[in-house]
């Protein structure tokens, strides 16, 4: 895809429009900008052109069962509904789960459309042929954090190839005042080691150690336990630990750990 040199932020903005990569204040504004002037609806419109297509491309994939079931249980789709009062201002605009979840979705979107503009073919190049099923990429790995009551707490994403961690609150309990959560690692048959104090109303980015980095996989664990504020006074779990959950990735996963750890201890000790 070409873009001209000459279109200015306010052009690429209408493009992001088009992506959902817009946060909602920015978003209703262009849609008024639409509504009132043909200059917006007609880069609206242009953007749509160039863009839309590129969706077409993307090869049809049926997801693995259990992406529905994440997906079912994240948006507690199978919860039992109850009619709970409901004050007159609070609405859509308030529905703070909501926006939650299409800010995830829009994003997906973008994501995979920019996936397809960079893995595109240039012409005259012969595409390579696809595999029979799709592979989780060996630079990352999961966790669903899981409460005693079923229900996910968190969700963690271990981007190894950057040495870090996102952790992000999915419907995580109330905690007594004066404490909060601290995410631990739970390599197998060790003992736990303190990660970071993570948040419960918002996403929270962890820098990876080297040591911490070549102890995940597929045989180590996850698990927030309930600390003061500060974090563990002792190292250790204190209070109760009230989630976990196992950590799964790639067949090639492992090996891949091993390498980016050694590779970043390397770099540390050419540091000092």
């Amino acid at each position: 895809m070409n873009t001209p040199a000459d279109e200015g932020n306010d052009n690429l903005r209408y493009a992001e429009y088009v992506l959902g990569v817009l946060d909602a204040d920015a978003r209703a504004a262009v849609a008024q900008e639409v509504q009132t002037t043909d200059e917006a609806a007609s880069a609206v419109a242009l953007w749509q052109r160039r863009l839309m297509p590129l969706s077409e491309q993307i090869a049809s994939v049926t997801p693995a069962p259990y992406v529905w079931a994440r997906i079912r249980d994240d948006l507690r789709l199978d919860a039992p509904t109850a009619a709970a009062p409901r004050r007159e201002s609070e609405g859509l605009w308030n529905n703070l789960p909501l926006w939650h979840w299409l800010g995830i979705g829009a994003t997906a979107v973008a994501v995979a459309l920019l996936a397809v503009v960079v893995t595109l073919p240039r012409e005259n190049t012969p595409a390579t042929a696809e595999t029979s099923s799709p592979k989780a990429p060996a630079g990352y790995m999961v966790s669903t954090i899981q409460q005693d009551s079923g229900v996910t707490g968190w969700t963690a994403t271990m981007d190894l190839d950057r040495a870090r961690m996102i952790v992000v609150p999915a419907a995580p309990s109330a905690l007594p005042s004066g404490k909060a959560p601290e995410l631990w690692l739970i390599p197998a048959g060790g003992k736990p080691i303190s990660v970071a104090m993570i948040k419960r109303d918002a996403p929270t980015t962890i820098a990876l150690e080297p040591s911490l980095l070549a102890k995940l996989g597929p045989t180590a664990a996850l698990a927030v336990s309930v600390e003061p504020v500060g974090g563990s006074p002792t190292g250790q779990p204190t209070g109760a630990v009230i989630a976990k959950g196992a950590i799964s990735g790639s067949p090639e996963t492992h090996d891949h750990v091993v390498r980016v750890a050694a590779i970043n201890a390397a770099a540390a000790r050419k540091s000092v």
